[in-house]
């Protein structure tokens, strides 16, 4: 697995999210699984600049730095089969993109469905200043600086 500092800032990212947080055992095992994953990660026989880890106990991150070689469609449908082989595994769901993640007032991470989320902003409790995540984020440069931001900052101001 290549090195998260030696990526490019322009290396492709996929983000999925846990609808739970994993346990600190089940941490340990993912954190192993995503590691064995990126090292073989190929597309079309070429083994992938890929780096994949585990943030916040709750969002899988997978990257590739396509200046070494581009992912292909086989590689990306490779990369989903092993999100949905952990998807069973761990009981979760990590393919509902209605499923919003934001920072409360105590810094905790809490997710919600889409209908509790605007009741949430509705109520005031979610405002411009919640952190979100933004799990659209499209490249590295995107995550380190527009994966966690401000509601006021987000796509979710426009829906929401």
């Amino acid at each position: 697995m290549t090195s998260y500092t030696e990526l490019s800032p322009q290396s492709k990212i996929w983000v999925y999210q846990s609808n739970r947080p994993f346990s600190e055992a089940e941490t340990t095992d993912i954190q192993q699984d995503i590691a064995h994953f990126a090292q073989q990660w190929a597309a079309h026989g070429q083994g992938l600049k890929a780096y994949g880890n585990l943030y916040h106990s709750q969002f899988i991150v997978l990257m590739v730095d396509e200046t070494a070689h581009g992912a292909s469609g086989c590689s990306i449908d490779s990369s989903v089969h092993f999100l949905k082989d952990l998807q069973k595994k761990y009981g979760v769901n990590l393919f509902d993109r209605l499923n919003m993640a934001y920072r409360d007032t105590s810094n905790n991470i809490i997710t919600a469905d889409r209908n509790t989320f605007q009741k949430l902003v509705n109520m005031g409790e979610i405002n411009d200043d919640t952190i979100v995540f933004n799990n659209l984020v499209r490249n590295k440069q995107e995550f380190e600086t527009k994966w966690e931001v401000s509601m006021a900052k987000s796509w979710h101001k426009r829906i929401f």
